[in-house]
């Protein structure tokens, strides 16, 4: 034995001191792999929870455009068929109560408008059953299956009259790409076999708005009414004033039944009379979403403890307890709420969940959710106990790439918060050695970075970038108080808490501190035009995507004029308000700047209008600042196109690299 075992360290040794080449490292994430990933969204598990269907997108580089279909998979075995076969904007799957059909909303060639289809789960195609003459935009399931109630926009009115030109609309709350007037939607209801459909609600009132804000249908359980969000009008720029409403299925009588405005998304507990909905914190809208129950005639908030913005929220069997999404720290999570108690954190290892949850009679969830390394994939779990099962693997190309490394980091405020932010290593990185950095922060405000898997940072990750992804006072993943800090105080206080963070990772000696670039989009693009003027001497290059660069401009143009108002406290025509509005404007900043900046937006952007940009490009320009502008011909708020979009990050990373490396 004895020597045996010299033979065997003997060999190794040998083996150990035959030269070996190194063996290069796989490619870095690249422009090319954008057009690769598959987004896969909606998922929406069958009655008993042993199927799940979804729908997947993937982008189609020639023709420009995303390419939806359908899917099934069977969570115990993992096989998978498609469902659909050339349709066009796919969405709302929905399963009808007993688990036979499935129904969802897709683009109709012969009415060229978006209805409803239903398709038997045992074969056969689908089957249209509206003809909508504007459209389907939202529908639900009666609870024995057979009806459905659907949301359709009125027609218009007066169409000889628009033909001939009297056409001028009222100016309200309206944004400035508007061009005509909008008509409201309504509810309506038709048996799930098809046929003449019945209009349940009328009115100037509306179920939905004109940049989308549509509410989910709820129908008793005895099927006897329909409970909805009832916004004022058709206007994005009065969503806060929502109430909930229920209509009579038989009467159409219409009654309000939750009063307190800036709720919305309904839901009953399964089979009973208990009603969650959603409603900003004490109904302050700087504060964060919470879910409320109105259990009857009494309301209350079981999430008040957990004290944090909920994204999405369901009811798990028994109607005792809810399922929570939402960001804590770095990490997006799941909490187990019942209605009476402190919540309870689930157990999902780095798997993060995004976007909608679908959750079983018998407790299954499946849901979309993302790692660090890896995009969206669909999981299962069989019990809230469970671990996530991936049960897709749309996008394991990406586990052949290198990738920069991810980790949290956090630090102290500059007022005692404690804040985090997402740090991403270059891939090539080597003790050592300092390599300079670009900031991408996060838009909303009121949203959070994480350290899910993020494309642009990945190929900022690639050229040789640290990129760090800063937290602020507004996002939403700390608490309710760090939220809501952001009120009055939208400028000067988040970038001061961003610079607190810059300063704790320049302090581990790997950052060149004299090549650091800033970035963002939307209200990223808001930060970066504040610290690029507040700060000149920081920075070496900027990337500004749909900036809001004049709080004043903003407000009187924008589709969510109200929204702004919530952060100062009143109209900027207000006296009393009158300077706060524009000393936090960055516009003001602008004859500060050095740093070669480079801007981009939509043309027909309504959420930040792109004169903010326009404003910002000559601002930097006529004081001799090295300045590029670039308008893309979307009505969108980022081009959601993959041409486009490539297009985007190709500009955004080849400005970090032209100033930076």
């Amino acid at each position: 034995m004895k020597f045996m075992t010299r033979l065997i360290l003997v060999a190794s040794f040998a083996l150990l001191s035959v030269p070996v080449a190194a063996q290069p490292l796989p490619r870095p994430f690249q422009l090319k792999d954008l057009r690769k990933i598959v987004n896969i969204s909606s998922p929406a598990i069958s009655p008993n929870g042993k199927e799940i269907a979804f729908i997947t997108s993937r982008a189609d580089w020639k023709k420009d455009k995303r390419v939806p279909e359908i899917m099934l998979v069977n969570a115990v075995t993992g096989s998978m068929r498609s469902l659909s076969y050339d349709r066009e904007d796919i969405s709302n799957l929905r399963w009808s109560p007993d688990g036979k059909s499935l129904a969802f909303i897709a683009w109709d060639t012969r009415s060229k408008k978006a209805q409803i289809f239903v398709m038997p789960m045992d074969g056969g195609d689908p089957v249209r059953i509206t003809d909508a003459k504007t459209g389907v935009s939202e529908f639900s399931w009666s609870p024995n299956g057979s009806e459905i109630a659907f949301v359709a926009q009125d027609t218009i009115p007066n169409p000889e009259a628009i033909k001939h030109h009297e056409d001028a609309f009222r100016v309200t709350e309206n944004d400035y790409t508007v061009r005509a007037a909008v008509q409201p939607w309504h509810i309506w209801i038709i048996s799930a076999n098809g046929g003449t459909p019945k209009r349940l609600t009328e009115g100037t009132w509306s179920l939905n708005t004109n940049k989308g804000m549509i509410t989910p249908l709820a129908w008793t359980p005895d099927g006897s009414a329909i409970t909805f969000a009832r916004f004022p009008d058709v206007w994005y720029g009065d969503v806060w004033g929502s109430t909930i409403a229920r209509v009579n299925v038989r009467s159409g009588k219409v009654t309000t039944i939750v009063p307190d405005t800036a709720s919305i998304e309904p839901v009953y507990a399964p089979g009973s009379e208990i009603l969650a909905f959603m409603r900003p914190r004490d109904g302050d809208l700087n504060d964060g979403n919470a879910v409320y129950v109105d259990e009857n005639g009494k309301i209350f908030n079981p999430t008040r403890e957990l004290n944090r913005n909920i994204d999405q929220f369901g009811w798990l069997p028994g109607g005792k307890e809810l399922l929570l999404t939402g960001q804590k720290g770095t990490k997006s999570v799941m909490w187990l709420q019942p209605l009476n108690g402190p919540a309870k954190e689930l157990n999902l290892g780095d798997v993060m969940p995004g976007g909608s949850i679908s959750i079983s009679s018998n407790g299954a969830i499946a849901f979309v959710g993302n790692t660090p390394n890896h995009p969206g994939e669909l999981y299962f779990m069989n019990s809230l106990e469970s671990m996530p099962v991936k049960l897709t693997h749309f996008n394991s190309f990406v586990d052949s790439l290198s990738l920069g490394k991810v980790e949290s980091v956090s630090w102290i405020g500059p007022e005692g918060f404690k804040e985090d932010g997402v740090l991403n290593y270059p891939v090539d990185f080597k003790e050592g050695k300092k390599y300079p950095m670009v900031l991408v922060i996060h838009g909303g405000p009121e949203g959070a970075s994480t350290i899910s898997f993020s494309s642009l940072v990945q190929l900022l990750a690639a050229r040789g970038f640290f990129v760090f992804q800063p937290n602020y006072r507004g996002s939403t993943n700390l608490g309710n108080a760090y939220q809501h800090a952001l009120y009055r105080d939208t400028g000067k206080g988040p970038g001061e808490d961003v610079m607190a963070g810059l300063a704790k990772i320049e302090a581990t000696g790997m950052i060149n501190t004299n090549l650091i670039g800033i970035s963002g989009w939307s209200y990223g693009g808001y930060m970066t035009s504040w610290l690029n003027g507040y700060y000149p001497d920081k920075w070496k290059a900027a990337v500004e995507g749909a900036a809001l660069n004049d709080w004043v401009m903003d407000y009187a143009i924008s589709f969510y004029q109200a929204g702004d108002t919530y952060f100062f406290g009143g109209s900027p025509w207000v006296r009393k308000y009158w300077k706060i509005w524009r000393d936090q404007s960055p516009i003001i900043f602008a004859p500060r700047v050095k740093a070669p900046t480079l801007i981009m937006g939509d043309a027909g952007d309504s959420n930040v209008p792109i004169v903010n940009s326009y404003e910002m490009f000559h601002a930097l320009k006529d004081n001799g600042v090295q300045t590029e502008f670039y308008v893309y011909p979307a009505n969108s708020h980022f081009p959601g196109d993959i041409v486009h979009t490539t297009d985007v990050y190709r500009r955004w990373v080849d400005w970090m690299v032209k100033y930076l490396k």
